[in-house]
């Protein structure tokens, strides 16, 4: 459960730098470690958290593994956070000691430039500080993630968990959550549309739940038949084999919004034939070099493909609010610390339903 604490003043241990237990790498081709390293005293408008589950992405991997280049070692990663909150800085007011909170994957930005006033903060002008591997705006140390025992982050990009929510599952919403809410939100998915998630993995899985919950006709499109019984335990209402020309041509302008998870370069002229007039298709899973596609397919019915990143912090605040009202939760496999090389390796064959969350009370 969510629970609120009586304030209290910043603890006298935060007015230095303090010393973090976590897990990370120092080489693309080593496995992760036990390391220690100084997280920093706390700033006035910092918040200190006590890390009590940390949710692993397919992000952290390719990061530790510099599968997208620019990794600084050591790295320690994890942007899926929530925790208890241990001390403040002297100008926090949002939070208080004991406050259950949660970090996803940013932890500061300018705070001035249009984006992060218009509330989003993941395009702000100057670059959004990330979560790990990424360099602090005032003293340029390289960030450190949540596969540790605590963290220091600024208060604006710290969220309120809901009370009443189960906190041991809410890790994974602050990646996998608000990247499938953010384009299902900004296109205004609602009880009239007719949506197709693409690929059921850890963001499809949540694709499908959000746009249930949201009123939408959910169809899960997959390569893996044997998959369906799942999707329908999701909430999806139907399901189309991809590699079944059938049953794809039978579903040709049937979609106001597909919603691509695919995380590997992949033709999309077959997904765009679903579309119906002015519909459209945001892919937020594939990073890489895309193939082309088919001018036609997108002129004809007035179509359109875009992408989506993460939302900003209040979209990100009102995700949170939404899962806990509706229920929403991802399906989740607990670990322990000491097993992330192995679940690294399960991650590579797609042997999670659907997502991994280390339990920090199982130890480091």
């Amino acid at each position: 459960m969510a629970t609120t604490a009586e304030p209290r003043n910043v603890i006298e241990a935060t007015n230095a730098p303090t010393t973090a237990k976590g897990w990370g790498t120092e080489a693309p081709d080593q496995p992760l470690r036990p390391m220690e390293f100084e997280r920093r005293a706390l700033r006035p408008d910092d918040v200190a958290i006590k890390i009590t589950y940390a949710g692993i992405c397919h992000s952290d991997l390719h990061t530790c593994r510099n599968d997208w280049e620019g990794t600084l070692y050591p790295v320690i990663p994890g942007h899926e956070i929530v925790g208890t909150v241990t001390a403040v800085g002297d100008e926090v007011t949002r939070h208080q000691v004991g406050d259950t909170v949660a970090v996803g994957c940013m932890v500061d930005s300018c705070m001035e430039c249009d984006q992060c006033l218009a509330g989003w903060e993941v395009f702000c002008r100057k670059g959004c500080v990330q979560t790990y591997n990424s360099a602090d705006y005032h003293d340029g140390t390289i960030t450190k993630g949540g596969y540790t025992d605590h963290i220091v982050v600024r208060d604006h990009f710290v969220l309120k968990v809901p009370d009443g929510m189960d906190v041991s599952r809410v890790a994974p919403l602050l990646c996998a959550g608000i990247t499938t809410y953010s384009p299902l939100r900004q296109y205004d998915v609602g009880p009239t549309s007719k949506v197709a998630v693409v690929g059921l993995g850890g963001l499809g899985h949540m694709g499908v739940k959000l746009a249930a919950a949201m009123g939408a006709h959910v169809t899960m499109i997959t390569t893996t038949p044997s998959k369906g019984e799942d999707a329908r335990a999701l909430g999806a209402h139907d399901v189309i084999s991809s590699t079944d020309p059938a049953q794809m041509e039978a579903a040709a302008t049937r979609f106001d919004f597909i919603l691509n998870t695919i995380p590997v370069s992949h033709e999309i002229d077959g997904y765009l034939q679903l579309l119906g007039r002015s519909g459209r298709m945001v892919i937020v899973g594939a990073l890489m070099q895309m193939p082309g596609f088919v001018g036609s397919n997108l002129i004809w019915w007035n179509r359109a493909v875009g992408g989506s990143a993460i939302g900003g912090i209040p979209e990100t605040q009102e995700m949170l609010d939404f899962c806990a009202a509706k229920d929403i939760y991802p399906d989740v496999e607990f670990i322990q610390m000491s097993e992330v090389n192995h679940a690294y390796e399960r991650l590579l064959k797609n042997d999670v339903r659907y997502r991994f969350v280390v339990d920090m009370s199982r130890g480091l």
